[in-house]
């Protein structure tokens, strides 16, 4: 058996392999067969997954450490928001008592939820609690209801409190909030074009620059900057809970996500562009834009995952590969093209280590390449990512 299936059997490997797992320092994702030696590919294959692992050095076991304060020289983003805003934060489960639901949206957005309301991200509501392996991760931690628990809710639901009594219980799947925020804060500025009987098509540039970013900084995850939707996707596409993975036998994340196919596909809902009249498939220069920000959002979630790892088990190897992954992957696009700020978060990362009980560093570390990948994806011109263009999976390979 190689270690790989070992890894898959959910923390039952044979004796022989876990004295290796025990041993090794860290697991490196790497390509089988691939032509890059750091990680990204030519189409067909650009996003057939990451099969192979490989040993090299290093996720230490570490004591804890003292909170990371930044040198005086250090580069700092500063975003200037309330603590409410969107941009430059890490993505968070959805706030129940900020929550107004899809009824809501589907007023102006009906083409939209008709999408959704036909995806697993739908479906899961109905689905989930009665799936089998959902009840024995269940069983292991002690958990009731899966619809309750907060381990459980904050990524396969969407919560909501009762205005009459405050109680919070799950009203959907995975919904438009989960993705976009809670909407209470930000939906009376989302819809306001410019005065009562001014339509979206009737909106100035500059009201409409202005309303978007207003939006964002009253916590809307607006798809206008697709590194906010991408660290949506990667906040619950990474598992970031060690007991879930080690004792519930939860998977450690979606190992094979890749934000252009996974979102282009069945869960695309493009239909603002054309007024609701066809679900616009993204341009290219989008796409390019989308292909890099996954990469820094996987990234960020992964030194977050990383980050909370005490043991030298399947949470902490797992979450440090995918981490060291991703890594290595932006060091080939900068390779590729000219950007200060994949450079800027390459060396960040470069600065830190991938050990137990290094929380402070890592969430420091995370914090920063999130305020960089909402510039990256704002203030990047698509053309420069042109030599990127090989490398981005095609339609045929959207999920």
């Amino acid at each position: 058996m190689d270690l790989q299936t070992a890894l898959s059997r959910n923390l039952q490997p044979s004796a022989v392999i876990s004295g290796m797992i025990m041993s090794m320092l860290l697991l490196t994702w790497v390509d089988s067969g691939s032509i890059e030696p750091l990680g990204i590919r030519p189409v067909p294959d650009a996003s057939r997954g990451y099969e192979s692992l490989e040993v090299t050095p290093a996720l230490e076991i570490g004591e804890p450490t003292q909170e990371v304060t930044p040198e005086p020289n250090e580069t700092l983003v500063a975003v200037a928001a309330q603590p409410t805003s969107a941009a430059g934060a890490a993505a968070a489960p959805v706030d129940p008592h900020l929550v107004i639901g899809s009824e809501t949206c589907v007023k102006c957005h009906e083409n939209e939820v008709k999408v959704w309301r036909g995806t697993p991200h739908h479906r899961t509501f109905d689905e989930l609690h009665r799936r089998p392996e959902a009840k024995e991760i269940a069983a292991k931690l002690g958990i009731r209801s899966i619809k309750h628990d907060g381990r459980c809710v904050n990524c396969h639901y969407t919560q909501q409190a009762d205005a009459a009594n405050g109680n919070v219980h799950a009203i959907e799947g995975v919904s438009c909030e989960s993705c976009h925020g809670a909407a209470a804060r930000y939906l009376d500025v989302h819809h306001d074009y410019g005065g009562e009987h001014v339509t979206r098509a009737m909106e100035s540039p500059q009201h409409r620059s202005e309303r978007l970013r207003l939006s964002i900084e009253l916590g809307m995850r607006n798809s206008v900057n697709v590194y906010l939707v991408a660290q949506s996707c990667l906040r619950c596409h990474t598992t970031a809970d060690e007991e879930l993975v080690n004792v519930g036998g939860h998977s450690a994340g979606s190992l094979e996500f890749e934000f252009v196919s996974w979102s282009q596909g069945t869960i695309r809902h493009n239909f603002v562009r054309t007024d609701g009249r066809q679900n616009d498939p993204s341009s290219l220069g989008r796409l390019r834009l989308m292909f890099v920000s996954g990469m820094i959002a996987e990234l960020e979630a992964g030194l977050r995952a990383t980050s909370v790892a005490t043991q030298k088990a399947k949470y902490g190897i797992t979450a440090a590969q995918r981490t060291d992954r991703a890594a290595k992957r932006l060091e080939s696009v900068a390779q590729k093209v000219s950007s200060p700020i994949i450079e800027e978060i390459v060396a960040i990362y470069g600065g830190v280590k991938l050990k137990l009980n290094n929380e402070a560093q890592l969430i420091h570390a995370a914090d920063v390449i999130a305020t960089l990948g909402y510039r990256f994806a704002s203030e990047t011109d698509p053309a420069g990512l042109a030599a990127l263009d090989a490398y981005i999976p095609p339609s045929d390979r959207w999920k």
